[in-house]
């Protein structure tokens, strides 16, 4: 079937869930993850604060860039799975699994998502909410589209956005007279604008874009 239906649904039925069998834990105090406090480094003026006062999952997620890089430009596992990706007509043909390889990719992706929504209940504000991540899960995928489906630059990206959510919370807390709402908004806003800004360059958007993305596989019998 259409996928972008099926993701959207299914987008829609998690929400859901999530209210649901969320309900019990509403606002309730959670323990958060504590700060790494390394020796030496975390105590240098300005740089300390900045690279070595995090709690494990933030290095945990640098940890995993450099290791998903390593493997899709590295491996011959991270070749196939960029073959499949391209052409799955013709990485069925050599004999690859492409459909329990399309799983696995899928799978492991919803594994890092579920640990990117468990961080914002665990450590970036310790308590859940229903709808706690607020559509960040959407500006995640814009940030590949407009990244090109190039790794660092989806690392860059992701730090401008992270940014823009800072400097959300530093306004609100420095007072600045502007309307709250507005300042929520600004990472959302800075999204919009920078897709629009890239797709009038449609050569750039489809450099890296892989010619299967969300196209349904079925092996000839």
């Amino acid at each position: 079937t259409n996928q972008y239906a099926a993701g959207l649904a299914l987008a829609i039925f998690g929400s859901g869930v999530s209210a649901f069998l969320g309900r019990g834990f509403g606002s309730a105090p959670i323990d958060a993850l504590k700060r790494v406090h390394i020796p030496f480094l975390s105590d240098i003026p300005v740089v300390g604060p900045m690279f070595f006062r995090f709690d494990p999952m933030v290095y945990l997620a640098i940890g995993m860039f450099g290791l998903i890089t390593w493997f899709l430009y590295r491996t011959k596992g991270g070749l196939i799975l960029r073959t499949i990706g391209e052409s799955p007509e013709t990485s069925h043909a050599i004999g690859y699994p492409v459909i329990r390889i399309r799983y696995l990719a899928v799978l492991f992706g919803g594994l890092m998502a579920g640990l990117a929504g468990a961080y914002l209940s665990v450590a970036y504000t310790p308590l859940w909410v229903e709808n706690i991540t607020a559509g960040k899960g959407w500006i995640s995928l814009a940030l590949v589209v407009f990244a090109t489906w190039r790794p660092l630059r989806v690392l860059i990206g992701a730090w401008l956005f992270g940014g823009m959510t800072i400097l959300q919370l530093q306004g609100q807390a420095l007072g600045i007279a502007v309307p709250s709402e507005l300042l929520s908004a600004l990472p959302y806003l800075a999204t919009i604008i920078v897709l629009v800004i890239i797709s009038q360059n449609r050569q750039l958007l489809t450099l890296h874009f892989p010619a299967s993305l969300a196209k349904p596989f079925r092996a000839a019998s």
